[in-house]
């Protein structure tokens, strides 16, 4: 998840509940109205505190530890997340491979499904097409959080198999050291003076955030929600011009100029900057969203059927979703999926609405759409595009 799954919001109150509601039914997607504030205003929020029975439980029985996967420090402000709960826990974290994406998640606790040791996740983030995937292969287990009524119901399932967490946009993450012409719009990256600077990140075949960015690419090239195909097309016009680097990008290349133009979602690709300015280096990032085919994306949260931790994964779900939790993603630049409750409710820091970008107009398409372009995109990309997407770290 890098990268390899490597929001912002809309900077006023929006209708979360409307939104999601329309992206994840049948009825056709929904975009984003506004980006002013209109209502609501900053306000605090209390710590989390654990459930006490839960917590015993979970050090007396299940070791005192939680394994998570694909969790990088960066996305979503996940390492103040991961300290935060250890703190209020005094669980130990055993944290795998925070670069794997979507499927590899899948793959993990299919893998492990008579192993209960650290190899084996005890919980999942992964894109919204494959929490249903997931429940129907029989690999993660209901459960509900507390606030579980603040969850649009067309964002979870029904029965808690699966739920939302956050969304964000996709946009192009520039190091402007290394790229002069910054480019507005997804026309742009098939032009000139872009050699070998553009990359995705992830791999189109099992990312989700590759996938989405393939897709996304769609809408600004003559697709549509329901036609990713000149997504793939696009993208091989990018092979074409000579443009496209095959390295799964993440900070890291990006910083050093070796994947200076990649698409992602604009949480990772704003924390990224901000990392980038405070250390001072030569990298100089801008983060632009484009200006057609603005996509917006969700994220779900599953505990694993096979949980070695079962206590202690539910510890996890109840922290994610808890006001503080919610709150440390919002920090990140992801937009929790509590957001309209907890801006109505003034628990979320002024300062933390003032920082969010523009993203007017962005889509989110519903989960039919979404598989039917996940099936075109992951079993096209080798016979359309013809180039495999390799870590190069």
């Amino acid at each position: 998840m890098t990268t390899t799954r490597s929001l912002t919001r809309w900077a006023g109150l929006l209708a979360t509940t409307a939104i999601v509601a329309a992206a994840c039914s049948s009825a056709g997607a929904s975009t984003a109205p506004s980006t002013a504030p209109s209502g609501g205003t900053g306000g605090t929020y209390e710590k989390w505190v654990p459930d006490e029975a839960k917590l015993a439980t979970a050090k007396a029985d299940e070791g005192g530890t939680l394994t998570t996967i694909a969790l990088p420090d960066s996305w979503c402000n996940y390492r103040e997340v991961l300290d935060t709960f250890a703190e209020r826990t005094g669980l130990t974290l055993n944290e795998l491979n925070p670069d794997a994406g979507s499927a590899d998640e899948l793959t993990a606790i299919e893998a492990n499904k008579d192993n209960p040791g650290p190899q084996a996740p005890d919980v999942i983030d992964v894109g919204l097409s494959f929490g249903p995937e997931a429940k129907e292969k029989g690999l993660i287990r209901a459960y509900k959080v507390a606030t579980w009524d603040e969850i649009p119901d067309t964002a979870k399932d029904a029965d808690g198999f699966w739920y939302g967490d956050y969304y964000g946009v996709l946009a192009f993450e520039v190091n402007t050291a290394v790229v002069t012409d910054i480019p507005a719009d997804w026309a742009d990256l098939t032009g000139d003076g872009y050699t070998n600077m553009i990359a995705l990140a992830g791999d189109p075949r099992a990312s989700n955030q590759a996938i989405q960015t393939v897709y996304a690419s769609a809408l600004a090239n003559g697709g549509s929600l329901d036609d990713a195909q000149p997504g793939l097309d696009f993208w091989k016009s990018i092979v074409d011009a000579g443009n496209f680097v095959p390295t799964i990008a993440n900070g890291g290349t990006i910083a050093q100029g070796e994947t200076p133009i990649t698409v992602r979602w604009t949480y990772n690709a704003l924390a990224n900057r901000d990392e980038a300015a405070a250390a001072g280096g030569d990298a100089q990032i801008e983060v632009v969203v484009p200006a057609s085919g603005r996509f917006a994306g969700v994220y779900v949260q599953a505990i694993s059927a096979f949980a070695p931790h079962p206590n202690a994964a539910e510890l996890w779900m109840d922290f994610l979703y808890s006001d503080e939790g919610q709150n440390i993603w919002l920090k990140g630049y992801c937009h929790p999926i509590r957001y309209e409750s907890l801006v109505a409710d003034g628990k979320v820091p002024q300062e933390q609405l003032d920082k969010l970008p523009d993203v007017t107009g962005a889509v989110f398409p519903t989960l039919d759409q979404l598989n039917a372009a996940k099936e075109l995109i992951t079993t096209k990309w080798d016979s359309v595009v013809g180039v495999e997407v390799v870590d190069g770290s």
